[in-house]
């Protein structure tokens, strides 16, 4: 019994941990909404708040996207256990993981910090889409390992703000703050970061 709680626990610790990654750009896409919607100005100015139909349609399909693709790693909520939780929320996620990579890769076609990110912006935003639609069509196949692992790996490239967070952070106060082409390395960073971690659970899993 002790053994089993412990479990359960445990398996909400993963949701967690993800959500806690994703804090940081989920706070910074709701004071932009804010901003868009005539709140104090709370952000750096960005050219993509001159794009609000794609901008705004980023930033709730991410939070969207972050939040219950987090609760889709709780084995209590995955099978029969779960009534239908997995089946009928991860139909939902392939939609906003969808819109949350083409509007990225949308924005990116107008760079403000240079071609370079645009560039890593526009390949992992296609990388996030074909992941999310080899996924679901894996899981039409009824290939629910190739579907675990291709949902893995897009998750983590729409996690991947989260990181870069950390590698800005980092770089900020070890260095200061970044130059064009600093920024861009540091933002690719976090996104490889993140597909490195998946692909290590995804052979991890496998094993």
């Amino acid at each position: 019994m002790r053994d089993a709680k412990a479990a359960t626990r445990g398996g909400w610790r993963v949701p967690a941990g993800l959500i806690g990654l994703g804090v940081v750009p989920l706070v910074a896409g709701g004071m932009r909404m804010v901003e868009l919607a005539g709140g104090p100005v709370g952000m750096p100015e960005s050219a993509a708040s001159g794009m609000p139909v794609p901008l705004v349609s980023h930033i709730l399909c991410v939070t969207a996207y972050t939040v219950l693709g987090a609760f889709q790693f709780v084995p209590k909520l995955r099978g029969r256990r779960g009534n239908g939780w997995h089946r009928r929320v991860g139909r939902g996620l392939v939609g906003f993981g969808l819109v949350a990579a083409f509007t990225g890769v949308w924005m990116a076609v107008r760079p403000e910090d240079g071609w370079l990110l645009a560039g890593i912006r526009v390949g992992f935003g296609t990388a996030m889409a074909v992941c999310v639609v080899l996924g679901f069509a894996a899981i039409r196949r009824r290939e629910v390992a190739r579907h675990r692992a291709w949902m893995i790996r897009g998750y983590a490239i729409g996690l991947g703000a989260g990181t870069q967070a950390f590698t800005q952070a980092l770089w900020v106060s070890a260095v200061g703050v970044p130059g064009e082409s600093a920024k861009a390395l540091l933002l690719g960073a976090g996104w490889v970061i993140n597909v490195v971690v998946a692909e290590w659970v995804v052979r991890r899993g496998a094993r």
